[in-house]
């Protein structure tokens, strides 16, 4: 009599079709970690974010974990939610992004200091059966905001 707790005769599961996108930017800035990370969590100033054009954030209020706010996208303004999922003061700042159904987006900053000087990173991770068709939308904006984000923490150091 065959055992049917056995894995290799159970029915297979059913799978949906999910993709998952992953790339890391980094760039060294001649910033301090200090004016780099008040640029990352000033949620109100978006000005240097080359996809977002607004948010609904008050100014001065600082990111905490469990924050949602709204913002705008420049390319296509739709309205979209974000939420704050992890802070590490003047070190790490992960945000989820819910656009539509049928794709996440999660960006994390990392902010550390180098011989060299300050490097930021962004990672930004796609997941969904929607994530090559936004990939392929955000794909050459996404590739500048860490350096975008380096600039303007220069040139307010300035």
């Amino acid at each position: 009599m065959p055992d049917f707790s056995s894995p290799s005769i159970q029915p297979p599961k059913r799978r949906w079709c999910n993709f998952s996108r992953r790339r890391t930017y980094q760039v060294l800035s001649s910033a301090s970690v200090e004016a780099l990370w008040q640029k990352v969590t000033d949620l109100a100033d978006v000005s240097w974010h080359p996809l977002l054009a607004s948010t609904n954030v008050p100014k001065g209020l600082v990111a905490k974990p469990g924050l949602i706010y709204q913002g705008v996208m420049r390319s296509i303004p739709i309205p979209i939610r974000i939420f704050v999922e992890q802070v590490e003061p003047r070190e790490l700042l992960s945000v989820r992004i819910l656009t539509l159904p049928g794709v996440e987006e999660r960006v994390t900053y990392k902010v550390q200091s180098t011989v060299c000087g300050t490097q930021i990173s962004c990672s930004i991770t796609l997941q969904g059966w929607l994530s090559p068709l936004i990939w392929s939308l955000i794909r050459a904006s996404a590739a500048r905001v860490a350096a975008e984000l380096a600039h303007a923490a220069e040139r307010a150091c300035l």
